[in-house]
């Protein structure tokens, strides 16, 4: 087994413990590392596009909105009709029973990942077709017009939001299954990305990333490729968007479904900070991200926004290829990375017959 499979095995085991030991002896920052699982989930669904592809998008919250508002559609509409069940007049209350509810939770959450793919297979042909700041603006704009269109639509509460059903159990019993949830889903979209990145697939992406020109001449069918990379992070994120909005038990548009200015920010700085481009840049970005965010808005009220800004500012200014591709600069070795460190000119292929 070579040192570098053998710290992603000591990262994972580590990742793991901690998941398995917070509910025991940290009951009180369950939904807090909860979050921390969401941050991990949107800065390696980000860095599919953003550090993979060389696509940077300012939009990828658009797909966790909609994965929020498919999952609570569909979860109402089994059982209740949408209309009467978000009417701002209080139409009618629905108590949901632990069948109903954990049927329209599971259906939910497949209905999120769905939608949100769709979506992206949808718009991604011509949103995919501009490049470099082009196509950041562009999708930062998709993410603010969808948020608008969701805020007049008066089928899921407009403006006002939606109230999602309440958990079926005991008050503790709910953050901990969204806990486990979010969990489970980064395992799984780390262990995916981590298997895509190695196949042709990933190849292809990369090839886009460093000449997409180049990679168009040789074959590769790029916008289909970017397409499809687009949906996979789609996916994940609208699942992630369907657990947070139950976690949440309230939804709306702006702030919670569709935060540009948060969520839709933080995601892109942490996984600049980590490392973009890398496997567990974007796991190391988020955690060191939340913790400060979580530090910074406990003890530093008023002044969170100024160190969370000065991150972004440092990592800009001095660690542009972030804190890992650092790390690999300075000790490749302990990433499996191998350096020639002879200082002899290697032959070019030609020569080297000879």
């Amino acid at each position: 087994m070579n040192s570098s499979r053998s710290l992603d095995l000591k990262i994972y085991a580590a990742l793991i413990a901690v998941a398995v030991l917070v509910p025991f002896f940290a009951q009180d920052y369950i939904q807090t590392v909860a979050v921390m699982w969401l941050m991990i989930l949107m800065a390696v669904t980000w860095d599919v596009t953003g550090g993979q592809m060389g696509y940077n998008s300012l939009g990828n919250v658009v797909f966790f909105g909609i994965g929020m508002y498919a999952s609570a559609i569909v979860q109402i509409a089994q059982f209740s009709d949408v209309a009467d069940y978000t009417a701002s007049f209080g139409a009618i209350v629905v108590d949901f029973t632990p069948g109903q509810y954990f049927t329209g939770l599971g259906l939910g959450l497949v209905a999120g990942g769905i939608a949100a793919s769709i979506f992206a297979l949808i718009i991604g042909p011509a949103m995919l077709g501009l490049r470099g700041p082009y196509f950041a603006i562009g999708t930062l704009g998709l993410a603010i017009a969808v948020a608008e269109l969701v805020s007049g639509w008066e089928y899921v509460g407009g403006g006002g939001g939606i109230s999602m059903p309440v958990y079926p159990g005991p008050p503790t019993a709910g953050p901990f299954t969204f806990y486990v949830l979010l969990g489970l889903l980064v395992l799984a979209c780390h262990l995916f990305v981590r298997w895509l990145y190695s196949t042709q697939f990933g190849l292809a992406i990369n090839a886009i990333r460093d000449d997409e020109d180049k990679a168009e001449a040789m074959g590769i069918h790029t916008n289909r490729y970017k397409t499809i990379a687009w949906a996979i992070a789609a996916f994940f994120m609208g699942v992630g968007g369907a657990i947070f909005g139950n976690m949440s038990g309230f939804i709306e548009p702006l702030e919670v479904a569709f935060p540009t200015t948060t969520f839709g920010i933080f995601m892109v700085a942490m996984a600049l900070l980590g490392g973009k481009g890398t496997l567990w840049g974007p796991v190391l970005g988020a955690v060191l991200f939340h913790i400060v965010k979580q530090v910074t808005w406990t003890y530093l009220l008023g002044w969170q926004w100024v160190a969370l800004g000065a991150i972004i500012i440092i990592n800009i200014v001095y660690f542009q290829q972030g804190i890992l591709g650092w790390a690999q600069d300075k000790w490749p070795e302990a990433f499996g990375l191998t350096v020639d460190r002879s200082g002899a000119a290697r032959p070019a292929a030609g020569e080297a017959a000879e």
